[in-house]
């Protein structure tokens, strides 16, 4: 599918007013839901090779562009926030009648998949069923900030330059910047790299890095209640995780592995890098498969 037609086989909602772009499609009868979260700076676009496999083995397959990515809103007088983000998520789940669900989410995703899992944990703790969480796959992301390494443009977007660089990031300097976090051998290609500006260059979101970007600074701010989120949860976790990326790479899955208790990790091989679901979207789709058959339906 290229990405013209991903835009046009999706839908729209509103959050706060803002309208906002999704995929849901019907795919096998049988498993409960599958709800996709994607990374900074992408969209839902980042699932597209793995779709037609998701599509096999769950009822239904639900992918947003969260607010400021993508085919989605891009307000520049805006709060972004991981808490708003998983608002956006819940309120999308209660449009469409879901209230059971099964993540999976990379990068900034795997934040707010966190915060989702807190949200889910507490209603637990009062017997509340209306949103439930039945499973939760974790790619390459900053799960704890202790071990995550920013690049350094995304480290100066968050000083007072940050508004300065936003306005002068062009096609050729994010794809330098995004190609550096892919593995040596798995690197994008150009016409990759074309579709994936062209979801920053939409209505100007490249401009908006540097606010998006303070979800950095919110990950420390909540460390306890996100990382506490994985530590306290009796949902099933597993983490998938590309070892040669010099961001989250095997470097988080250590970290994973000593703070998780009894941790389910799936090591890529090296030197598959920050985007498994786009550099091994076969390694990537057999290690979530193998995960969920051992899942209840």
């Amino acid at each position: 599918m290229t990405l013209e037609a991903w835009r046009r086989s999706g839908k729209s909602f509103l959050h706060r007013g803002h309208e906002i772009f999704y995929r849901d499609e019907a795919g096998n009868a049988g498993k409960t839901p599958l709800v996709c979260v994607h990374g900074f700076p992408t969209a839902s676009w980042d699932w597209n090779l793995l779709w037609p496999g998701l599509l096999k083995n769950f009822s239904r397959v639900i992918a947003p562009d969260m607010i400021g990515f993508g085919f989605s809103a891009k307000p520049r007088d805006y709060d972004y926030s991981i808490f708003d983000q998983a608002d956006l998520f819940e309120s999308l789940l209660k449009q469409l009648g879901i209230t059971r669900f099964h993540l999976l989410a990379h990068d900034y995703g795997d934040t707010v998949a966190q915060e989702l899992l807190a949200r889910h944990n507490e209603r637990q703790a009062k017997n509340d069923r209306s949103l439930v969480v039945e499973s939760c796959v974790l790619l390459n992301g900053g799960l704890f900030p202790e071990v995550h390494r920013a690049r350094p443009i995304q480290k100066l977007m968050l000083t007072p330059l940050g508004p300065l660089l936003a306005k002068l990031s062009g096609e050729k300097q994010f794809g330098r910047s995004f190609s550096a976090v892919f593995g040596p051998k798995t690197q994008p290609t150009p016409e990759e790299l074309k579709d994936f500006w062209a979801l920053n260059a939409h209505k100007d979101g490249a401009k908006l890095f540097h606010k998006i970007l303070r979800y950095i600074p919110e990950r420390r701010a909540n460390r306890e209640r996100w990382a506490g989120a994985l530590q306290k949860t009796t949902v099933p976790l597993r983490m998938i995780n590309g070892p040669a990326d010099p961001v989250s790479g095997a470097h988080m899955a250590q970290r994973y592995r000593e703070v998780v208790p009894k941790p389910d990790v799936v090591m890529l091989a090296d030197p598959i890098g920050h985007y498994p679901q786009v550099e091994d979207p076969q390694g990537t789709l057999a290690a979530f498969l193998e995960f969920h058959q051992r899942q209840p339906a």
